[in-house]
């Protein structure tokens, strides 16, 4: 599920980017033959300056709290609500700066949210997010008369048999389901070369800070759409980075859970062992109320019945002002260094937890990365071949494309449309690997997780006695760019990624008006102790700033900020 595989070390050509898986990307644009609402043939490039800034609207940067506030005291209804959020989408999204986060609308979203308001008025509120409108990553299955294809011309008609767990959630919960999001195509799981946010069927997102600056992915739409006020919260999928990293691009908070806690049922999948939803939000109190809805026992994910905890079943009784007061954070101090304006900007970031009462010990030697990544990109394609499989052979049968090798055909058939900008060498990897029974496998599995568990997080947090663990989610993005593709600098999401455990991004200043996230990441099922730090620190801090819309980033002003 994602995106960025960030390794904290600049890469290029052959050592894949490792973004999002990878890498972050897809970004270009794509045919016109598609559907959604937001589908180019091409990337529009943005003008010489914003001629016409953005309009603030009375949904602009309104959080969970102030919406529920207006449905209480009748200033808002759920379709009132809906309506405001489509003429946004439809000002911001399809024209003005044309962010293009936005694949496709659900239609039934106005009557989905009258009954809500109906229901509302008969017997009151299910959850914090009732009449919420929410949007979601099109990886995400959904039965409705919306489609599921993550990105890809070969399931543009892809509609499921049965909602993803994640979808029964928030529609259970009372949550608006208003559209689904553009992601870097098939999770950014594709090409080596790929350009982050760009989807065939979608075509490019842009970055709503600077509009020629790239949305990091493959979680793009869903970061971009949160950041502009497109939707309240959104959700995003993570295998390495996909969430922390457009969340950091993005200016908003992302929260990578523990594999496990949100059921990975109906998600197209790369990895069964990293693979996870999360929220994605301007907030960590929108992001832990949206993760206390998603999380849940589902009996066609394993991993959701294997917890060893109890799980808490509201996650913003953690939101605790103090909550960095007494706290140890180890700083990852192997996984800084990797940009120039970027390490001012942490070590404002690192004094001011320190200010709100946290004790800080550097760590200069461990996670290093060394030796490991091509165990985990060796087990990942392994995975993406049994997994993708298996969610192909359920989809109905109507639909034509039923294996990789199907999709690897369809792609070549349709390379004008699916490969204008980049290939499919990850996918061509991933075929020709055998199945989950052999040696190789097994031996790149238990590296991967041997190093970020055992030897990893959970030997220095215990060796330091740490709450939580510290570094920069990624750097400064760049422009995106469709000849070369990514080339990004940084950062530190790989390692609780490969090991499943959960991470959180909160906005830690900007580099020329480009928003630079800092992740709090722990042991497994600490997302309690997460959300406090994080909370502390977001409330400590404010450093997030709306986006602006420009058409560039304006490196004529103060670099940090």
């Amino acid at each position: 599920m994602r995106g960025q595989i960030d390794y904290g070390r600049q890469t290029g050509g052959t050592d894949m980017k490792r973004r999002s898986f990878l890498k972050w990307a897809a970004a270009g644009s794509a045919s016109a033959a598609v559907t959604g609402i937001n589908a180019q043939s091409a990337p529009k490039p943005a003008g010489p300056m914003a001629t016409q800034p953005v309009r603030t609207g009375e949904l602009d940067e309104l959080s969970i709290a102030q919406l529920q506030e207006g449905l209480k005291k009748g200033r808002f209804t759920a379709q009132s609500l809906v309506e405001g959020y489509l003429r946004r989408i439809e000002e911001i999204d399809r024209q003005g700066p044309t962010l293009n986060a936005v694949i496709e609308i659900n239609p039934d979203a106005p009557e989905i949210a009258r009954k809500l308001d109906e229901e509302r008025k008969a017997r009151g509120p299910r959850s914090p997010l009732h009449g919420i409108p929410v949007l979601i990553k099109d990886n995400i299955d959904t039965h409705d008369r919306m489609h599921t294809s993550a990105g890809s011309l070969a399931l543009k008609d892809s509609i499921p048999e049965q909602d993803s767990f994640l979808a029964a959630r928030l529609r259970q919960a009372g949550a608006v389901i208003l559209g689904k999001t553009n992601l870097s195509e098939w999770a950014n799981f594709r090409s080596e070369r790929s350009t982050s946010g760009w989807s065939g069927r979608g075509g490019l997102t842009r970055n709503p800070y600077a509009l020629d600056r790239n949305p990091c992915g493959s979680s793009s739409g869903s970061a971009v759409a949160v950041a502009a006020s497109l939707c309240a919260v959104a959700v995003g999928t993570e295998t390495d980075g996909s969430i922390v990293s457009p969340a950091s691009a993005n200016g908003i908070v992302g929260i990578k859970p523990t594999v496990g806690l949100i059921s990975r049922s109906g998600i197209i999948p790369i990895s069964h062992t990293q693979d996870t939803a999360g929220p994605m939000a301007r907030t960590v109190a929108d992001a832990a109320a949206l993760l206390g809805v998603l999380k849940g026992t589902d009996p066609r994910d394993p991993a959701t019945i294997e917890k060893t905890i109890n799980i808490p079943g509201d996650y913003t009784q953690f939101l605790d002002l103090r909550g960095l007061k007494g706290i140890r954070l180890g700083i990852a101090r192997r996984m800084f260094g990797f940009h120039l304006l970027v390490d001012p900007v942490m070590e404002t970031a690192l004094a001011a937890c320190k200010s709100l009462g946290a004790e800080l010990i550097d760590l200069p030697g461990d996670f290093s990365g060394e030796n490991f990544f091509d165990a985990e990109i060796d087990m990942l394609l392994y995975e993406f071949k049994h997994d993708l499989n298996q969610y192909l052979g359920q989809l109905p049968v109507s639909t034509t494309v039923r294996t990789l090798k199907d999709l690897i055909e369809f792609n070549d058939r349709h390379a004008a449309q699916e490969m204008p900008y980049f290939g499919q060498e990850l996918f061509i990897k991933a075929e020709a690997k055998g199945p989950l029974s052999e040696a190789g496998y097994r031996k790149s599995l238990n590296k991967s997780l041997t190093y970020t568990r055992i030897d990893g997080i959970d030997t220095v947090m215990a060796r330091h006695q740490l709450d939580a663990l510290v570094a920069p989610t990624m750097g400064p993005v760049c422009v995106s760019d469709l000849i070369l593709g990514d080339r990004f600098s940084g950062g530190s999401s790989w390692v609780a990624a490969a090991a499943g455990y959960p991470s959180i991004t909160v906005p830690a200043g900007n580099v020329y008006g480009l928003p630079v996230g800092i992740s709090f990441f722990g042991t497994a099922w600490s997302e309690p102790q997460l959300i406090r730090i994080a909370f502390a620190f977001e409330q400590g801090t404010k450093l997030r700033k709306k986006p602006g819309f420009l058409p560039t980033a304006d490196i004529r002003t103060t670099a940090l900020t």
